[in-house]
């Protein structure tokens, strides 16, 4: 008889909010918003494109996303959560995303940022650099969707249901070279998609452009994800559109947005925030519920929406899938 043992992150399915309940809800949500937004004139005159990922109506995205009609995708039950999702209004209107700003209001900001067309070069060690589309990029990749945790260094996490595709895929399609070491991935800049666009990339005392990156076993980890859409259909801006890194063992800054170029190395990156703040930003930046901030305690975690407070775990929860990854790595400070 096979003696199946659950793992620490896993709940009995009794347990697990029903996915009726969890669809009246979003419909619920979906409907105050909209009335809101049509009771405030200023707002009702802004085109439809501007409330995607708001709850806007999935009709209307399918107009302005050609990959629209590729959502939902069939979820990946492997990585079950311990947690309600949290209400996607939530999700959408609370981001980081610096280029449009410092704060989390920035989702109306974002919307000025074009997303077509969109190219992402893939580039340095490999078989043959080239640019490619992101809509024919989309297409060549296995889809699904992952409902994963996020844990932000700011201590407050979620829990949201990404689609996309595995990151190994992306590397493949890549063909890097033996000798590669690591990934670098680049968010876009002033001098890609639209000068001017985002406010922020004027802020001089920041390192434009965000770069971030992982070791090459990372990025072959099933655990790794790239993400094209969010909540079942495309992803919206302010979080990240079109494409953006998904690692949910580590803090969610090491989740490049906007990417537009893959590039392949043998050096060590250093990433946006190391440059801006070594001290307290580290380019491991595994989740460690004993290594506090220099400035405040990772411990415990406020959930998004619900302010519930929960203990944090280690690798976020997915130290069985990662933590073998950083067995060899000693002296490294892989938790900040």
């Amino acid at each position: 008889m096979q003696i199946r043992r659950r793992r620490g992150w896993e709940i009995p399915e009794r347990e697990a909010t029903p996915e009726a309940v969890h669809a009246d809800r979003r419909r619920l949500v979906k409907a105050i918003a909209a009335g809101s937004m049509l009771g405030a004139g200023a707002l009702a005159a802004r085109p439809a494109s501007a409330f995607l990922g708001f709850g806007g109506d999935r009709q209307v995205a399918a107009s302005n996303d050609p990959t629209a009609g590729l959502y939902p995708v069939k979820r990946n039950e492997r990585y079950a959560l311990d947690r309600p999702l949290t209400d996607e209004v939530q999700a959408t209107t609370y981001n980081n995303f610096y280029e449009f700003g410092s704060h989390k209001q920035i989702s109306r900001a974002a919307q000025r940022l074009p997303l077509r067309p969109w190219t992402v070069r893939i580039d340095g060690m490999v078989e043959e650099p080239r640019t490619v589309d992101f809509d024919t990029l989309i297409r060549a990749m296995p889809l699904e969707e992952r409902v994963y945790r996020m844990r932000c260094v700011e201590a407050w996490a979620m829990a949201v249901p990404w689609s996309g595709f595995q990151l190994s895929h992306l590397v493949a399609y890549a063909k890097p070279l033996s000798g590669a070491r690591y990934v670098v991935f680049t968010t876009f800049g002033s001098n890609e998609i639209s000068p001017g666009t985002a406010t922020g990339l004027r802020q001089s005392w920041y390192p434009w452009p965000y770069v971030d990156g992982c070791s090459m076993a990372e990025a072959n980890n099933e655990m790794s994800f790239i993400a094209t859409g969010l909540y079942g259909k495309p992803i919206p801006a302010q979080n990240g559109a079109p494409l953006r890194l998904v690692l949910p063992w580590k803090y969610g800054f090491k989740g490049v947005k906007s990417i537009v170029r893959v590039h392949f190395t043998d050096r060590r990156p250093i990433s946006f925030w190391e440059q801006v703040q070594g001290s307290e930003y580290g380019f491991w930046a595994n989740v460690n519920p004993a290594v506090p901030h220099p400035r405040w305690s990772q411990a415990n975690e406020r959930m998004l929406g619900s302010g519930e407070m929960r203990p944090t775990q280690i690798y976020n929860g997915y130290g069985e899938f990662v933590a073998g990854l950083y067995e060899d790595l000693k002296g490294e400070k892989l938790y900040m």
